[in-house]
């Protein structure tokens, strides 16, 4: 592409851009919603609050980090996710063990005697 022709193009997009900026500065919705941010500014100033003041007085939770509000929910009644199954088979005895969480006793015994890390080869497949 030419360098005129990038040139005229991002002319077009610059008239564009220009008119919906036009177009938004006359929309009333807008002209309300800045209103009421002026407001609320002159407000949390003439108090010494911050956003984050506020938005931990309207709602709690959000100023939780996201750990901490999901160890909250569990606490307060939450569903815990399932876990998901693994299916291991040991290539010398053909056995297979299928486990949701790794305090399986079979799986810790074969952990003990072959290493952690040959038995998670062993890892034939993974579901939901």
């Amino acid at each position: 592409m030419s360098l005129l022709t990038d040139f005229m193009q991002k002319e077009q997009e610059l008239k564009k851009l220009q008119e919906q900026l036009e177009s938004l500065r006359n929309d009333d919705r807008l002209k309300n919603e800045l209103e009421f941010k002026d407001k609320l500014d002159s407000l949390m100033s003439e108090y010494g609050k911050s956003t984050r003041d506020v938005i931990g007085l309207l709602d709690p939770k959000a100023s939780q980090t996201p750990a901490a509000a999901a160890s909250a929910e569990t606490k307060a009644g939450g569903v815990r996710r399932k876990r998901k199954l693994k299916v291991y088979k040991n290539p010398n005895t053909g056995e297979v063990i299928e486990t949701r969480g790794g305090n399986h006793k079979q799986l810790k015994e074969w952990k003990e005697e072959h290493g952690a890390e040959t038995v998670e080869s062993w890892l034939e497949r993974t579901e939901s």
